[in-house]
């Protein structure tokens, strides 16, 4: 948490450092006469050049994902200055780094030769997560610049689903043989140097290139240097599969504290790798996907033109508008109740927004609950029970609660008993539509998660207008 909060603050620092050169470079020209206009000018022009200079040595000195942090919280103009200053030979880590959308804004402001050119300095795995994004005539020029085995490469990588491991694969492996002794591979490391990132254990495999095991790096320093390979390895290691998902992987990673796993063929036959890194990204793109689907949202840059907002925004909230209007009918049917008895119109927004809240509450946790693949078919009623429970306590409580205020504001014990009913109702029915509307749309193929606080808002405001008026119609008239 402290090494966050300090990252925070040092990218506030410097972007505060980035406002006040861009700030001095655009002062406006002050100008008296011809001759202090030329001399202003001069001076002008000398203190832009300084200013840049200073963007860039600053700039120069930051990690490419500080770089995207600051490029994403940059209004368009301002992150394209930016963007024109950072070293050339930094440009295809800072294009993998960075959102979707603001890569795309950065890309639609370099020409075929600038991204070809960048593309070229990265690994064949990080091509692939920024492939979609890049011109087709772009994208065959990288083809053809490729040898034949990285050219292979980048083609699987791109015929996999975004969401599957394959699509996460990292080809940098280092491979070994199991007939071979301790003192063999740590001579074929040194001789090396290098060894790929998040490397914690190397891949054992046959002459054709079939995963045998694996070898932590552990055992290699623990174990006598005479010892064969094939009486220390590991043979019970997780393997994954081009074609699972990377959900699937995510939640192998988090169970056996994996830093990386080979991938693998149906025949066995050693493909790549997947790191933890990925795996990292992965869930993060994922969380933040879910929190915006939740509220019917897609990725959106944060200065973006307001017609892409509109068109990013507009289909939910058209859907949010249909069932208001459904919702404003029923409160209609119920005028001449509330006209009545006026405290009506006053308590009702509280049974439909707590039973909301409610709601929300458990479709979030069965969304959870899915993505976990905790949700089952044998388990689906005891599921829905204990929610019910839940449901039916909170209202006994909180609605008791509201009842004794009701009474205490308006002096009628009926409508105190009516605001306890309605709340109960209205709490149970929340509880049952947020266990069936994600798994509705699970069931349908759709990503539970994609507008679920929308519908449940909506099932619960118009129901709990419905029982409250109902309720108070049936009671109080």
């Amino acid at each position: 948490m402290k090494k966050n909060t300090e990252k925070k603050e040092f990218l506030t620092d410097v972007l505060e450092q980035i406002d006040a050169l861009l700030g001095e470079q655009n002062t406006p020209e002050i100008i008296v006469d011809v001759e202090d206009s030329a001399k202003h000018k001069l001076i002008k022009n000398l203190t832009n050049k300084e200013n840049l200079k200073s963007l860039q040595n600053l700039l120069n000195n930051l990690h490419p994902s500080d770089v995207a942090d600051i490029l994403e919280a940059l209004p368009l103009e301002r992150r394209l200055t930016i963007w024109e200053l950072v070293k050339s030979e930094n440009d295809g880590d800072i294009l993998v780094e960075v959102s979707d959308v603001v890569r795309q804004t950065l890309i639609a402001d370099m020409d075929n030769t600038e991204l070809l050119a960048a593309a070229e300095q990265l690994d064949t795995d990080e091509i692939a997560d920024i492939a979609s994004d890049l011109p087709d005539d772009v994208l065959n020029d990288l083809l053809e610049s490729l040898d034949v085995q990285n050219r292979e490469r980048l083609e699987s990588a791109l015929s996999h689903p975004d969401e599957s491991v394959g699509a996460l694969m990292d080809f940098d492996i280092t491979t070994i043989r199991d007939d071979i002794t301790l003192e063999v591979v740590l001579n074929y490391l040194r001789k090396i140097k290098k060894l790929p990132d998040h490397t914690d254990k190397l891949f054992v495999v046959n002459r054709f290139g079939s995963i045998l095991g694996v070898l932590p790096l552990e055992r290699i320093v623990v174990n006598d240097s005479h010892v064969r390979v094939k009486d220390v390895m590991a043979t019970d290691t997780v393997l994954f599969k081009p074609a699972d998902t990377a959900h699937e992987a995510s939640n192998a990673f988090e169970r056996y504290d994996l830093v990386t796993a080979p991938v693998v063929d149906e025949a066995g036959k050693l493909l790549g790798r997947l790191t933890v890194d990925a795996v990292m990204d992965y869930i993060r793109d994922e969380t933040e996907t879910e929190k915006l689907s939740m509220v019917g949202l897609r990725e959106e840059d944060m200065f973006s033109t307001i017609w892409k907002s509109v068109q990013n925004r507009w289909a939910w909230l058209a859907i949010n508008l249909v069932t208001a209007l459904i919702a404003s009918r029923v409160i209609g049917i119920f005028e001449g109740s509330i006209e009545k008895v006026v405290a009506l119109a006053a308590l009702m927004p509280i049974i439909a927004g707590i039973g909301g809240n409610s709601g929300n509450q458990t479709t979030t946790m069965i969304v959870r609950a899915l993505a976990l693949s905790q949700v089952t078919f044998s388990n689906l009623r005891l599921l829905m029970f204990k929610e019910i429970g839940v449901a039916l306590v909170n209202g006994i409580l909180w609605g008791s609660v509201l009842g004794v205020f009701a009474y205490l504001l308006y002096g009628n014990i009926q409508l105190g008993y009516v605001m306890t009913a309605a709340m109960i109702l209205n709490l149970i029915l929340s509880a049952i539509m947020g266990v069936m509307i994600p798994l509705v749309l699970n069931r349908l193929g759709k990503d539970p998660a994609v507008g679920s606080s929308v519908l449940i808002t909506a099932m619960t405001d118009s129901g709990g207008f419905f029982i409250f008026l109902g309720l108070a119609t049936v009671v109080l008239l």
